[in-house]
C-alpha cells in the first residue's frame, strides 16, 4: 500500500492538503480532503457590541470582505428591526457586484487560468500567473483590468478597497455623488468588453477539456442559492432555493431566519471545516453545492440581456442542470458578465443618488440572521445578543463550508480517474488539486467552529503502518 499527500494544495485561499491511499496495484482506495487551519471568530466575538460585527467579520477574509460586511450588516438590520432606505440597499448591491467582479477575476485569471490556458500537464514551474503573463500577456492584463475596476468601485463607494468601512448596520454611511457615478459608468464599456472577449476565448478552449468536464466532480448533488420571487438570479437579496439533481425544486422561498430548518452541520475528524447538509435528507443523502455552478442551476435566469444570452448557450450545450465541477469556471465568467450589467442597471436608477442611505436604531430584537451570496456561494451570519446589544452567540456558515462534502467527493472521483499505477506523474496530482481550485475555496473564511472539535492523531511507522491512534 502507498499513501500520497498533496500538501499544500496550491493556488487557493487558505491551507489544505489531500491524502490519497493506493492499494498494492496502485489504484486509489480512498481520499481525504483536510482543511488544516482553524480560526475562532464565532467565539471571540462574544461580548462585543453587535454593531461592531461588520467591521470584525470583514477581517475574516481579504478577498471577499464585502460579503461578510453585507451578511453581518443584514443580521444587524434584523436585530435593530429596521428597513434600510432604498438608496442604501442599491448602494450595498452595487458594492457587492463590484466585489463579484474583482473576486471572480482573481479566481479565473490568477488562480485557474494557468491550468485552463497553459494546460494541466504544462511545466509546473511556469504554470502560474507569471507563466501566464509570459505566454499570454494580453490575457494576464485583462485579469488585472477587471479586478482593478471592481476594486475601484468598492473604494469609491464604500471608502476602502479592502475591508471598506462604508457598509454599516442600517445601510451605508454616505451617499453616492454623481461625479463618482459618472466615473464608474465611463469604465464600464471597457470592462464589459474584456469580460466578453475572455468568455469567447474560454468557450473555444472547452473542447480541450472533455475528459476533465466528464470527471471533475461530476457526481449529482443538490444545489442551493438565492433567487427572487420570480426565480431570477440574486446575489444581495432574495430567499434560498434548493434544487434536486434532477432539476426539481426541493424547497423554495426559504427566508433567512428559517435557514436552520433546512441546513444542518456536522464536524468530521479529518478536517477543521464543518460540513453543512440539507437537513430533511440527512448528512449522507443531503449533500448540496453552492457558488457559481449551483446558482446557475438554481435560478431560472439572470435578468440581464447579455448574461441571459450566454446562459442560454451554456444550457443548450450542457443541459439545464450542469453537474461537472469543471464548469464552475464557465459559470464564474457568466456571473462576472451579469455583475457588470447589473452595475450599469443600478447606476441608471435615479434613487441611487438619494441622500438617505442609513436607518438608525437600538436593539429591538435579540436575534438576527443575514444572508447574501458571496462569490463562492451562500454566506450566513446568525447572531444572538443580550438586552444591551452585547453578542452572546454567533454562527457563520460560509460558502466553502457548504461545499465541503461535495469537494471531498470530487477529490475522490478525480483521483480515481487520473491516478493509476505506481508511476505517478505530476499532471495527475495537479488535476486532483485543480478540482479543488474549481470551487475557488476560501478556507480561512470557513473555519470558525468553537468548542470541542473531533480530532484524530495517528502515529505512522517507517513503512506507513499505523502504530497508534488517539481520537476525541
Amino acid at each position: 500500500m502507498r499513501r500520497i499527500v498533496i500538501d499544500p494544495v496550491t493556488r487557493i485561499e487558505g491551507h489544505a492538503k489531500i491524502t490519497i491511499q493506493l492499494d498494492d496495484a496502485g489504484d486509489v482506495m480512498s481520499t481525504q480532503f483536510h482543511v488544516t487551519q482553524v480560526r475562532g471568530f464565532e467565539k471571540f466575538v462574544e461580548g462585543r457590541p453587535f454593531y461592531e460585527m461588520p467591521g470584525i467579520t470583514a477581517r475574516i477574509c481579504g478577498i471577499c470582505p464585502v460579503s461578510h460586511l453585507l451578511a453581518a450588516s443584514k443580521a444587524c438590520d434584523a436585530i435593530m428591526a429596521v428597513r434600510i432606505p432604498p438608496a442604501g440597499a442599491l448602494l450595498r448591491e452595487l458594492i457587492h457586484c463590484a466585489q463579484f467582479v474583482q473576486s471572480h477575476a482573481l479566481s479565473f485569471f490568477h488562480l485557474s487560468a494557468p491550468d485552463l490556458l497553459l494546460g494541466m500537464d504544462s511545466d509546473p514551474a511556469a504554470r502560474n500567473v507569471l507563466g501566464l503573463a509570459a505566454q499570454q500577456p494580453e490575457l494576464a492584463r485583462a485579469g488585472i483590468v477587471l479586478r482593478q475596476y471592481g476594486q475601484r468601485i468598492i473604494e469609491a463607494v464604500a471608502g476602502e478597497r479592502v475591508h471598506p468601512s462604508g457598509i454599516v448596520p442600517g445601510g451605508v454611511s454616505k451617499r453616492l455623488e454623481n461625479t463618482v457615478r459618472e466615473e464608474i459608468l465611463r469604465g464600464l464599456p471597457a470592462a464589459t468588453s474584456v469580460c466578453v472577449n475572455t468568455l469567447e476565448l474560454f468557450k473555444k478552449a472547452l473542447d480541450d477539456f472533455e475528459d476533465e468536464i466528464e470527471n471533475f466532480g461530476s457526481a449529482p448533488t443538490m444545489y442551493a442559492g438565492l433567487t427572487g420571487p420570480d426565480g431570477a438570479f440574486r446575489i444581495y437579496d432574495g430567499t434560498i432555493r434548493f434544487r434536486n439533481a434532477d432539476g426539481s425544486i426541493a424547497a423554495n422561498g426559504v427566508a433567512a431566519e428559517r435557514y436552520a430548518d433546512y441546513i444542518g452541520e456536522v464536524s468530521t475528524a479529518d478536517s477543521y471545516l464543518k460540513s453543512p447538509y440539507y437537513k430533511p435528507l440527512g448528512s449522507k443523502a443531503g449533500v448540496y453545492r453552492v457558488g457559481p455552478l449551483a446558482r446557475l442551476n438554481v435560478a431560472d435566469g439572470f435578468g440581464t440581456p447579455l448574461a441571459d444570452v450566454e446562459l442560454e448557450q451554456y444550457r443548450k450545450r450542457y443541459g439545464p442542470i450542469v453537474t461537472g465541477a469543471f464548469h464552475y469556471h464557465y459559470a464564474r465568467l457568466l456571473e462576472l458578465l451579469y455583475s457588470l450589467e447589473r452595475i450599469g442597471e443600478l447606476l441608471a436608477m435615479p434613487e441611487i443618488l438619494d441622500s438617505r442611505t442609513r436607518a438608525r436604531a437600538e436593539v429591538n430584537a435579540l436575534e438576527g440572521v443575514g444572508i447574501a451570496e458571496a462569490p463562492r456561494g451562500l454566506l450566513i451570519h446568525h447572531y444572538k445578543v443580550n438586552e444591551q446589544g452585547g453578542m452572546v452567540w454567533a454562527n457563520m456558515i460560509v460558502a466553502t463550508g457548504h461545499n465541503n462534502l461535495a469537494i471531498g467527493r470530487a477529490v475522490e472521483q478525480t483521483a480515481k480517474r487520473y491516478i493509476r499505477g505506481n508511476a505517478i506523474q505530476e499532471g495527475m496530482l495537479n488535476r486532483v488539486s485543480a478540482v479543488v481550485r474549481a470551487y475557488d475555496p476560501c478556507l480561512s473564511c470557513s473555519t470558525h467552529a468553537g468548542g470541542l472539535l473531533p480530532l484524530r492523531i495517528q502515529l505512522f511507522g517507517p513503512r506507513g503502518e499505523v502504530l497508534d491512534e488517539v481520537a476525541t
